[in-house]
């Protein structure tokens, strides 16, 4: 296994829109969604174990959830687990992670990766990083995986790709904004465009420059601390001047301003599993086309349904179709799929009637 390849997971967002099992205090990447037996962050960290050394694999996360990381995670040191302590979006984490892994290591090769993606063929997957590493092994390049459209999504950002390129690894034109329907329906037709699947690629050296030409003053103010990191008095540094960043996305402060951004269309089926629906998506279906995980159940004139309950809980369903049906502790929620989107509104409304520990 290569000692020069390194991976930062992504772990410290909250995943409120598959509220109620994911909250603040609990989010989805440390829940067993897909009703398999793994969270989907010990099932993000095995996958990219199979070609990177585990102790290289670093966890960027809030500061309230290193416990959780350490239980679900023991193979995992406290060395490995970035903790942020405060939400700054992921500009400030990775450069914070990737000047410590650069400390480390200089040569080092790094993915960027979120902990609760959903991707089935696992060997694909590792094939298609690799390629990435070895194209940054030898070029100063920032890369990232774009994924073939299969329909045209207004939820997700698009990648505009340079259509003369007839290689596997392309140049980016530019970065799209979530379009609305007509505009994803031209990017589909044009062929040039694949979502943003927000996983990303680079030599340390390669990203580390990015940010000092791209992000001036970010880079200083994490450049300042270089003494420090990976000692006693790491600790201390980040807490006083973390909260001093910028609140900014990686796509925004280097991504979309550099030239020297190229894409690999990835080659295997992937889910951002961002919603209830997208989960429907990826379960088995029972003869009903109802997506269940944990319930038991009994069904009539029911279908198209999401259903998640504690384990082996019964669940009688007449008449319900197309709703997403979700069964937790003291919340029950029953509502609309084609209303997903509004499931962030709801949680707020909650919390505002009934108190923040519902969400």
């Amino acid at each position: 296994m290569n000692k020069n390849y390194y991976a930062i997971l992504m772990a410290g967002g909250v995943g409120s829109r598959f509220w109620p099992v994911s909250t603040q205090e609990f989010p989805k990447q440390f829940h067993d969604m897909l009703g398999t037996g793994d969270t989907l962050i010990q099932k993000t960290f095995h996958r990219l174990a199979h070609f990177i050394p585990k102790e290289n694999i670093y966890i960027l996360t809030n500061e309230r959830y290193n416990d959780l990381v350490l239980e679900q995670l023991p193979e995992v040191t406290q060395k490995q687990v970035v903790l942020e302590p405060a939400m700054r979006n992921t500009a400030p984490c990775i450069l914070y992670a990737s000047l410590k892994i650069q400390k480390e290591n200089p040569d080092a090769l790094m993915i960027v990766a979120p902990s609760d993606h959903w991707i089935e063929d696992e060997a694909t997957f590792s094939k298609n990083v690799e390629q990435a590493f070895e194209f940054c092994a030898s070029n100063d390049a920032l890369m990232t995986l774009g994924i073939q459209p299969t329909f045209p999504n207004t939820g997700y950002g698009y990648i505009e790709f340079d259509k003369k390129a007839e290689k596997t690894i392309k140049p980016v034109d530019q970065f799209r904004e979530k379009p609305d329907y007509d505009t994803a329906k031209a990017f589909i037709e044009q062929g040039n465009f694949l979502w943003n699947a927000g996983i990303f690629m680079w030599s340390v050296k390669s990203v580390v420059e990015a940010f000092k030409g791209n992000q001036p003053n970010l880079f200083k103010l994490f450049e300042s601390g270089i003494s420090t990191y990976n000692t006693d008095a790491e600790t201390d540094f980040i807490k006083e001047n973390y909260p001093k960043a910028e609140n900014i996305s990686v796509d925004y402060a280097i991504m979309e301003k550099s030239s020297n951004v190229y894409v690999i269309a990835a080659e295997f089926d992937w889910n951002d599993l961002g919603t209830w629906g997208s989960l429907y998506d990826k379960l088995k279906k029972d003869e009903n086309n109802n997506a269940v995980v944990n319930a038991r159940t009994l069904v009539e004139d029911a279908s198209g349904n999401m259903l998640r309950t504690k384990k082996d809980k019964i669940v009688v369903i007449d008449g319900l179709n197309d709703y997403i049906i979700v069964d937790k502790e003291e919340v029950l929620l029953i509502f609309p799929k084609s209303k997903e989107q509004d499931i962030k509104k709801v949680l707020q409304a909650v919390k505002d009637k009934f108190g923040e520990q519902y969400g």
